[in-house]
């Protein structure tokens, strides 16, 4: 197989909610995006927006505890027009919506607190939904958009 013969089929992957797992995440999805073209800053930022959000997950959504589960799937889609990746995060823990997730204000320098910017910022499509049920957690849906075709066709 050689870089750009990365299928139209999903890709998931389940971890325990520790930052132990995000190290195996990132370099799968750092694999991903290369192999459909996109380049070296735009990988880094679907990289660092996964890392983001999987950290918030494990710090609001299981509040630290290491037994949660967070399944994230990965959607590769081609068109003529280039490529895009879907990356969904689903958690069980807390239920966080919309108004819960907020960036804090730039002119407040202090460390943390960044994340939802950083994935607003690199991504072109960032989406929060609670689960169905009350309590049973939240889906983040991120999409990338790639005009770069050179390599999959």
């Amino acid at each position: 197989m050689t870089d750009c013969d990365l299928p139209e089929a999903d890709i998931r992957i389940t971890i325990a909610s520790t930052p132990a797992h995000l190290r195996v995440v990132r370099s799968a999805l750092e694999r991903i995006c290369t192999m459909m073209g996109f380049d070296e800053e735009q990988c880094g930022g679907i990289v660092l927006s996964l890392d983001e959000a999987l950290s918030n997950v494990i710090r609001h959504a299981y509040h630290g505890d290491p037994n949660g589960r967070i399944e994230i799937t990965f959607r590769p889609t081609y068109s003529e027009g280039g490529g895009e990746l879907g990356i969904e995060v689903r958690d069980w823990g807390d239920t966080a919506g919309p108004e819960d997730i907020k960036s804090r204000d730039l002119d407040d320098v202090r460390p943390g607190g960044l994340g939802v910017h950083i994935m607003n910022s690199c991504m072109d499509e960032v989406t929060y939904t609670p689960a169905e049920r009350e309590g049973e957690g939240t889906v983040l849906t991120m999409l990338k958009k790639s005009t770069r075709r050179e390599c999959c066709e």
